[in-house]
């Protein structure tokens, strides 16, 4: 499990991003994380990956402690990182070679990799773009690549800061499909996202606000219940249409079933 204890942090002293942050994510679950620009979700992306440490308290992954020096190349190989532009991860030729730099880092058998690299692409359906070049990519196949890289590796868990931001629609559709078929085979999954509509899909929502955890429970009921506005969130599609058609069938729990639902009523009208 993923434990951050009373998590204290700051860039500049005085200022603190986190303030006395506590939550545990256990094995297996989709955790999506939210909040305004400058609330820290992405500080906390790298106090759960160790490239930052916490100036208070303390980020755990099982037994291992992120402010253990001994302990951070452990922590490194069980947590993914996928950042928001996938540009910033490549730094080879071609796409097999891409995945391959992961593998060499963490010092795998040769004789695995071959398998490791299929596997992994396929796993994100680009199997067919092994000799491709990076700048022959669209956003969305560059970030399906760096989601490659990272499942090659085998973490126990991937995090998702804001990697569906630059993408047009279909792309962001297509990453956050792949993101549940990874949770779907045993993945845990942290996914920071400002797409309220991705946060649907998740478990399990975290609300970070003013550096503080606001709210950890159902996306759901969150927007079922809470003024998402004061937190400067907006309400997702499928409850927007909820409200508009004034509550005509009881709010599912499943988003995308709702939208169908609705849709159906309403045509057959």
């Amino acid at each position: 499990m993923l434990v951050f204890n009373q998590v204290h942090f700051y860039y500049k002293k005085g200022q603190p991003v986190l303030d006395n942050v506590s939550f545990t994510i256990n094995p297996g679950e989709f955790v999506a994380i939210v909040g305004a620009n400058g609330c820290g979700k992405s500080t906390i992306a790298k106090l759960m990956d160790g490239l930052l440490l916490p100036k208070g308290g303390s980020v755990k992954l099982n037994d291992l402690d992120t402010s253990v020096p001994e302990d951070l190349a452990k922590i490194h190989e069980q947590i993914g990182l996928v950042f928001q532009n996938p540009e910033d991860q490549f730094i080879t030729t071609t796409v097999m070679d891409e995945v391959l730099f992961g593998l060499e880092n963490i010092r795998v058998p040769r004789e695995e990799m071959s398998e490791r690299v299929s596997h992994a692409l396929q796993a994100v359906h680009m199997g067919d773009y092994l000799e491709a070049m990076p700048h022959e990519l669209s956003g969305g196949q560059k970030q399906r690549v760096a989601i490659a890289a990272i499942v090659a590796m085998r973490p126990q868990v991937i995090i998702f800061d804001e990697a569906t931001s630059m993408l047009d629609p279909q792309g962001r559709e297509q990453v956050v499909s792949i993101m549940h078929e990874l949770h779907q085979q045993g993945l845990t999954i942290v996914h920071i996202t400002h797409h309220m509509e991705e946060v649907l899909t998740a478990e399990r929502m975290l609300l970070i606000h003013e550096g503080r955890l606001e709210y950890d429970g159902d996306p759901l009921a969150f927007f079922n219940s809470m003024p998402a506005a004061d937190y400067q969130l907006h309400l997702p599609f499928a409850v927007r249409l909820h409200r508009q058609l004034d509550h005509h069938i009881p709010l599912a729990a499943d988003w995308k079933e709702m939208i169908r639902s609705q849709w159906s009523i309403n045509y057959k009208r």
